[in-house]
């Protein structure tokens, strides 16, 4: 297949100009940069797209003070990454770290890991990065100084970087500081199945996307260049790459997170070269012969309408392509997604906005697309309303892919639906990965455990310090050490208040009016939200507050008096006014536990219920039932009172619900498949914990869903 054309063209006829041009317009840039709008320093920078709503507020304007995420972040910042760095710098534990010593020359060995594990250092770094950007602890950018010095060493000179590559051709003798290599347009079966590219299971893109969000974070938090650079030229390998590759080496691009970190790496550096890549990589799945749905190229994604395939393979490139949009405003992509957004949130996705039902299973589109071809998935979307609890995947690399897919998808609408799953995911299906001590992880998460499974499961039923499958612990890291960068967002009209919390907001707004707001809450345990302006401009602003989609009767104030209108829920409601200091913003939203119900075709859930509070979903764990019973003897009635009530768990304060329920009295199930239905006559007092803390008390049973009792 030709290398030219419409999905191959070079982007430049001369190249080495192209790339002193490039270098040039970097150089511009990055100089004058601080006399830019503070927004292009946010956690991405939507400041200039021209199809985007708002954009990010910058790295350090938000601080998280008190209550709910200023206890959690606190927990990660001092913690989480410096537990993580331990285990980084371990290396009996983990090569992580030690593969860039080693392919840097700095000491002698094999590499040793998965092939992704670069990019599991780069997650940990963009964390670190975040933490440095709201307390600036010197320690931290010492820390980032360190590593970054040797990814810097580990990186050839024509800007390529694998540690499993470079460290195999350090100890074959070659030179990785020579300015080209002859393994860049090998192909597959010729010899050089570990040369660049040539193994497609070698996820080098995908490493390289993490390296370039990590670089970017690190850049926009301490102002430095040198993670950046390193990021700049193993874009520009990339981009030479693209242009030179067979289609057939073209395609050895799994899990597509380069796609958000192309597009990033444009916004920052606004060298042309690097949007028009990230375009083609979406027209190059297009071409793929004999394409997979794990790896999303079966189906070119022009044609795609469904959420389909690995899941977390999916959500990346589903958020990656929200990016491209953002930029170009092609119609056909966002009427794409759109329509596999709504696939995903009306048939495959969980409660708990977790997503990836299946470990392994087959495609479900195969009678879609293409009618005699279904093909066999791996950690995959299943069928429409295919969820299992028990055996569901839940890959939290995949949760987090599916917040980042919302975000951008809000970012480029300013729809409230799409912010009211980002602050799901983020309550429910994030936090849920790491314990509460911010020190061990899970990889999945199940809605249901229980000690009678017959089967082990892929992965652990605990969470565990290291696993190795290490991808999902410094993806988790890195996600909620930026949660204060998706609280508010900045656009023409003013700011938008996304995710409630203690915080302090400092910002300028596009006009260039400094502005200082201080939100006291006890959000997600209170509905009560207080925003106090400290300090605003002569110019009016509005302030936009969402109203979720479980508030049916919030009400608004402004210096006590009522905000006249309709709040309705799932949505923005918008105050526009000159804002003077001291002016005082409340919004209350009563909280009540609520059952909720799956739709019927979900038959693992029929006649069975789950608990939210709030933008919490809740959990039941076999400690909190009286008498130790188990979670199948218990069973939901219908008018059930559910009182609040704060405990702690591993010396974190929750909201925890008591209650009475219904005890089934039935002999043992053991040796039997089926029995007449017995009675449910006795009481039983049982407590419900929010989700994302069960699993920190011991081993226990656990379920979300219970059977109801009408």
């Amino acid at each position: 297949m030709s290398t030219t054309g419409r999905f191959f063209r070079p982007f430049f006829i001369n190249i080495g100009l192209c790339r002193m041009k490039a270098f040039k317009v970097i150089l511009l840039f990055l100089s004058v940069a601080a006399g830019v709008s503070a927004q292009t320093n946010g956690l991405t920078d939507m400041s200039r797209s021209k199809f985007s709503r708002m954009t990010n507020t910058e790295l350090g304007s938000v601080r998280w003070t008190n209550g709910f995420w200023g206890e959690r972040f606190s927990v990660f910042g001092e913690t989480t990454i410096l537990s993580m760095w331990k285990t980084w710098n371990t290396p009996e534990v983990s090569h992580g770290f030690r593969n860039f010593e080693i392919a840097a020359g700095a000491c002698p060995g094999e590499h040793w890991g998965p092939p992704f594990h670069d990019g599991d250092v780069y997650k940990w770094l963009e964390g670190v990065a975040a933490v440095y950007a709201v307390d600036k602890r010197p320690e931290l950018d010492r820390l980032m100084d360190y590593v970054t010095g040797y990814i810097a060493r580990a990186q050839r000179e024509d800007g390529y970087i694998h540690t499993p590559v470079i460290i195999e051709e350090r100890n074959k003798g070659i030179d990785t500081h020579r300015k080209s290599h002859p393994v860049i347009g090998t192909g597959v079966g010729d010899g050089n199945e570990k040369g660049a590219f040539a193994n497609r299971l070698n996820f080098e893109t995908y490493n390289l996307g993490h390296l370039m969000m990590a670089a970017i974070v690190h850049h926009r938090a301490t102002g430095k260049h040198t993670l950046l650079d390193v990021a700049i030229k193993a874009t520009d390998f990339l981009c030479r790459f693209y242009e030179t590759a067979s289609a057939e080496l073209a395609r050895n691009a799994i899990c597509p997170s380069h796609y958000m970190g192309v597009v990033e790496m444009y916004r920052t550096t606004r060298n042309p070269r690097y949007l028009e890549l990230s375009e083609n990589l979406i027209d190059i799945r297009g071409m793929v012969e004999n394409g997979t749905d794990d790896n999303q190229d079966r189906i070119p994604f022009r044609d795609q309408k469904q959420a389909m395939g690995h899941a977390v393979r999916a959500n990346y490139l589903y958020a990656g392509v929200a990016d491209v949009y953002a930029e170009t405003g092609e119609k056909l992509l966002m009427e794409n997604l759109e329509s596999i957004w709504k696939d995903i949130v009306t048939r495959k996705m969980y409660i708990t906005g977790a997503c990836g039902a299946l470990y392994d299973g087959t495609s479900p589109e195969g009678t879609c697309y293409e009618p005699d071809s279904i093909q066999k998935v791996h950690q995959s979307y299943g069928r429409p309303y295919q969820l299992p609890n028990s055996a569901a995947h839940n890959e939290t690399c995949a949760n987090i892919g599916n917040m980042l897919f919302n975000w951008r998808m809000f970012q480029t609408s300013g729809n409230a639906t799409y912010a009211g799953l980002v602050e799901n995911c983020f309550y429910n299906s994030i936090l849920s990965g790491i314990s509460l001590d911010g020190k061990k992880y899970f990889y999945t998460n199940p809605l249901r455990i229980s000690h009678d499974l017959p089967y082990t499961l892929r992965w652990p039923k605990e969470r565990t310090e290291y696993i190795s499958c290490f991808c999902c612990p410094p993806n988790t890291v890195r996600t909620l050490c930026e949660a204060q960068n998706y609280a508010y967002s900045i656009s023409r009209e003013g700011v938008w208040c996304n995710m409630y919390g203690g915080s302090v907001l400092k910002t300028k707004l596009p006009g260039g009016d400094k502005v200082k707001i201080v939100q006291v809450s006890d959000y997600p345990w209170d509905g009560n939200v207080r925003l106090t302006v400290e300090a605003a401009g002569k110019k009016p602003f509005s302030l936009f507050m969402r109203i979720p989609e479980w508030c049916g009767n919030a009400t608004l104030t402004v210096n006590g008096e009522r905000v006249n209108g309709t709040l309705a829920p799932d949505t923005y409601t918008e105050i526009h006014r000159v804002w003077k200091k001291g002016d005082r913003v409340e919004l209350a939203m009563p909280m009540e536990a609520v059952l909720m119900e799956a739709h019927p075709l979900v038959e693992e859930n029929r006649n069975q219920v789950a608990v939210k509070r709030g933008p919490l979903v809740y959990c039941l764990e076999s400690i909190d039932i009286e008498g130790g019973k188990r979670i199948d003897d218990v069973l939901i009635p219908a008018g059930i009172r559910l009182t609040p009530e704060r405990m702690t768990i591993e010396g974190s304060p929750v909201v925890a619900l008591r209650g009475t329920a219904l005890l089934a009295e039935n002999a043992p199930w053991e040796g039997t498949l089926y029995r007449p239905a017995g009675r449910a006559n006795r009481k039983v007092n049982i407590r419900l914990i929010p989700y994302y803390a069960w699993g920190n008390r011991g081993k226990a049973e656990m379920t979300v869903w219970m059977p109801v009792v009408k």
